[in-house]
């Protein structure tokens, strides 16, 4: 129960963290960028493009031999469901100060909440899953795996008409390291106080 409520919880907050970097206007990331080319000819609601999105991402999955875990499917279902949430609730801020200010607060909140969905460990996303998948169905190494399917998502969403900016290139650089560092806090906080001794302990048995 721990598990899941812990997994809502963060893919809840991805999703609300999307709505306020949609909201900034600044830029997106490489998928969000497609999602938002495909709402530009579409008219689909940015959270249903999201989702159906996630679900295609997911098809795919299946000749790379992938297995999905309830943390995969409920990210299908979950983060487009409450970035539409988010948007619904959150106004478009006027004046560059205020588009700033969102944005980096998505960011900040997309930080936490990939560590507080990733902690218990019941399965990647969709996308990530796709990486790793190609990753071993073709051996090629993660990263290059990572830049060749970003890129391609980043240069079809562009040429639909998503949203690229500054905002594209601050994610791109920032959200690794900021992931980085909410990952073992919030892996740290979810096993309990007695991980975080150990954790402690083999940090003073190493200085």
């Amino acid at each position: 129960m721990k598990s899941l409520s812990w997994l809502i919880t963060g893919l809840f907050l991805y999703g609300i963290a999307l709505a306020m970097l949609v909201q900034g206007s600044l830029g997106l990331a490489p998928w969000n960028t497609l999602t938002s080319g495909l709402v530009e000819i579409t008219g689909i609601s940015f959270g249903m493009m999201t989702n159906l999105i996630g679900l295609v991402v997911l098809l795919l999955w299946i000749p790379l031999r992938q297995r999905p875990g309830v943390g995969t499917v409920l990210n299908v279902l979950l983060v487009g469901t409450s970035a539409e949430i988010g948007l619904w609730l959150l106004p478009q801020p006027s004046g560059l100060v205020a588009q700033v200010a969102l944005f980096t607060g998505g960011l900040l909140l997309l930080a936490a909440a990939t560590g507080i969905y990733i902690a218990p460990g019941l399965g990647p996303g969709p996308r990530d899953g796709l990486m790793t998948g190609l990753h071993e169905r073709t051996g090629a190494p993660v990263w290059l795996c990572r830049a060749g399917v970003e890129i391609t998502v980043l240069a079809v969403g562009w040429l639909l008409g998503g949203m690229v900016g500054i905002g594209t290139v601050a994610e791109a650089l920032l959200i690794g390291p900021m992931v980085h560092r909410t990952l073992p806090f919030f892996r740290t906080v979810y096993a309990g106080r007695s991980a975080a001794a150990a954790v402690a302990a083999e940090t003073r048995a190493s200085a």
